[in-house]
This record gives structure tokens, sequence and C-alpha cells, in this order.
């Protein structure tokens, strides 16, 4: 499986018999997710069959319009918030960088706005984009969330000053509802390209739909890669047993550790490319799971780096908490490390060692040393970083999320929590009633 689960630093943690008490309620779960999958189509569960029902005509229009950016744009503009951009950038670096706008490349550089109110950072993005060819994908269902809306007037009046409204409207293509909502009525006003998010898809469950496939395919990711290893994740991860689902095992794992008391969770890394990811994973589980007074709060860390902010905590501080490590056999590009004759730093037993090699014991010596002192270490692990992987890494996380919610009895598609900070900040805005 392209997901490995290690559960042999969890023994102290979880007993045997524990597994096999908690499959009723797993089971449970996947007959619920199953069965609002196949008969509930207003249940925002639509991204469970979707590696298998992709529209094809869909993936050749996205296909076409990357190929056309490509061509014509120096920058692509990705204008959205929450799951309408994590995905697709969480994607992008895993795959290609999170230095992807710095290396030498054939496509476009990807700046992500829309995610936030900052001034500051939305007029360096516009002093990027003053001397070179420019194309904005803006992404909302509704068109009216504050974040992107603004954000995608500031830059349409870029491009309509830079190129004239009807050059401009070639460079801005709309990712939207396919029936109504304002986003959706303005593109058809100006004739923008759109492409469409099902109805019965929500935001953070948007990774394979146009949202995250149009910015990734731009980037020059091979989709069909993508979507093959999130067809292979639907296929594999179907069993109800969890001596034979991994997914299902991780999400029973983190059930059983919740009710030892252990209610935050954290995803850990040692590649700075899956930081986004990490941002991804937050965004799915804690938008998801936290809802009537019940929910681990997901969080994360990149190590070895935060190692020298947080390993004290870690290692001395609250037992309330449980590690999620991500690891990647083999990351690819590799460094060995020199021999000075000085050898001032003490380093030369180093010497011909990769840097991977020493990022590798320095996971080990951390999961061991973590688990040593009393916090559960879920390990997983993916062999390299390519497309296949991280589709069915992706998938992985969605359907091990929908059945924590479900085992927790918690509806994992809604937000009502969102609501309220949006509902104040347009009062105090002044927006008409």
């Amino acid at each position: 499986m392209p997901v490995k689960l290690d559960t042999s630093y969890l023994n102290k943690f979880i007993k045997q018999h524990e597994y096999s008490q908690i499959q009723p309620l797993v089971k449970m779960a996947h007959d619920i997710l199953q069965y609002k999958s196949e008969n509930d189509r207003t249940a925002f569960t639509g991204w469970v069959d979707l590696p298998h029902n992709q529209d094809k005509k869909e993936l050749e229009k996205i296909k076409s319009a990357a190929q056309k950016i490509q061509e014509n744009s120096q920058v692509l503009i990705v204008i959205g918030i929450g799951g309408s951009y994590l995905g697709a950038r969480a994607i992008i670096e895993f795959l290609k960088s999170n230095n992807y706008n710095l290396l030498p490349k054939d496509t476009p550089d990807i700046f992500f706005v829309g995610n936030n109110l900052s001034a500051s950072y939305m007029q360096e993005i516009l002093k990027i984009c003053e001397n070179k060819n420019v194309s904005i994908n803006v992404i909302s269902k509704s068109g009216t969330t504050a974040e992107p809306a603004v954000a995608f007037r500031i830059f349409r009046e870029f491009l309509e000053n830079k190129y004239g409204k009807a050059n401009a409207r070639d460079r801005i293509y709309c990712t939207t509802n396919i029936r109504s909502g304002e986003l959706k009525e303005l593109a058809d006003k100006n004739g923008y390209e759109t492409f469409i998010i099902p109805d019965n898809i929500s935001g953070r469950f948007s990774a394979f739909t146009p949202a995250g496939l149009l910015p990734i395919a731009v980037a020059g990711v091979d989709i069909d890669r993508l979507l093959y290893g999130a067809k292979s994740a639907q296929d594999a991860l179907m069993h109800e047993d969890i001596n034979k689902n991994d997914c299902y095992k991780y999400a029973a794992i983190r059930r059983l550790l919740y009710n030892k008391g252990k209610e935050i969770e954290i995803l850990e890394t040692y590649e700075p490319r899956m930081h986004m990811f990490s941002e991804w994973f937050k965004q799915l589980f804690g938008e998801s799971e936290a809802k009537d007074g019940k929910g681990i709060f997901p969080t994360s860390l990149d190590f070895t780096t935060d190692l020298h902010s947080m390993g004290q905590l870690l290692q001395s501080g609250k037992k309330n908490l449980f590690e999620t490590v991500l690891l990647v056999k083999d990351p690819g590009n590799d460094i060995r490390i020199p021999y000075f004759p000085e050898d001032t730093d003490k380093l030369n037993y180093l010497h011909d060692k990769t840097v991977s090699f020493v990022n590798s014991q320095a996971a080990l010596g951390t999961i061991l040393a973590h688990t040593d002192g009393d916090i559960p270490n879920i390990i997983l692990e993916i062999s390299h970083f390519a497309a296949e992987e991280i589709g069915y890494l992706i998938y992985f996380f969605e359907k091990a999320c929908a059945i924590s919610c479900y085992m927790l009895g918690v509806n994992p598609f809604d937000q009502p929590g969102v609501e309220f900070y949006k509902k104040n900040m347009l009062n105090l805005l002044g927006k008409p009633k």
C-alpha cells in the first residue's frame, strides 16, 4: 500500500483487545458513510466515489485551460480560502517544492491570495505581477466569502487595467457552483470560463475537483497520475475490518487515544515541502470533527526545525497529546556530507553519509524519545514524492476523517461554528441587512 501504518510504538498505550472492542464502532461508521454515499446525494459525500466518477469532459477542459495559461501567462493568481486553495497548494508543494516559484521551470509562478485580509501581502503580489503576463483562477462556491471576494475585486481591476476588460475576460477562470451564486452569475455575465465544484462536495474535500485540479495542472502535475492514486485508495480502503484497512485502523487509534484523554493530535513531517499538506490536514480535521464540544485539536510541527522550539514541551510537558509522524522513505534528491581535515565541528564521523540518512535517524531518535516520554506515536510512511502517492494520501486522510467523525457522533460535512465570526465581521463592516 502507498501509505503504510506502523503501530509498533503504540503497544504501551493501546492493548490488542482494545482494537477488537472498537471494531463494531468502526463498522457502524463505515456503514453510515457507505449508506450516505449511495443513497443521500445531499450529504456532501460525493468525494467518496469521485476518483472513479470524474467527468472526463471536465478533465479535458481543465487540461486545455491549464495549457492555455502555461502558454500565455508567467503568473497564475489563485484566489480562494480554506479548502478552495489548501488542497491545490499542498499537492503542488509536495510534488514540486515549497520553493516552486523560485526554481527554474517551464510553468507559471503560482501565488495564492484571498486567504487573508492583509493589504501589504496583496500589494506585494501586485508588485510582482506588474511586468508579467497574468491569469486568475478564482475559487468560491458562493462568491461572497469576504477574503476571496475582496481579493478578486482587487486583482480583477488589476487585470482589466492591464489588458482592458475584453482581453482580461480571457485570463479569468472561475471555479464555482453549477447553477447559482454570485460568482456563477458574474462569470455568466462576463463570459469567464467556468469550472464546476459538485454540489455534494464541500471545500475541504475538494482537492480532486476543479478547485484543486486546475492550479495543479498549471503547475505541470500529471493529474491523471494523481487521480490514479486516489482511485487506488478508493479501491483499497473499502474493507470494514481494521486489520485489513490501515485507514480505518488509524481512525480507530485516534478514537482510542481520545478516550484516554489525548485531545491534541500533532502531525509531524521531516520535509519542508510537506508544510502545506499539514495545513490542509488541520483544516480537514478541525472543521470536520470539532462539533458539540467534542473533537481532537489538530495541529502540526515541521521537524527537525520545531524540535528546537517545541521539543521540551513534547518531551516533558502535559501528556494530553499524541503524535502522527508522516515519513517519506525515499525523499529523492540527496547530498553527501563532506570531509574536512581540521574537523572543527567534530562531524567527520558522518563523512560520506547522506543528509537524508541523518534526517531519518533524527526521526527515529525523536520517536523513541517521545515514546519513552509517554507520548503515543502513530507512524505513517509513504515511499516517495510522486503524484500517485499524494493522490492516495489525500484520499486516505479524507476517509479517515469521515470515519473518525461518525465514530464520534458528529456530522463531518457541516461547519456551523465558522459562521459566527463571519456574521460579526459583516455586521461590524456595516453590510446592509
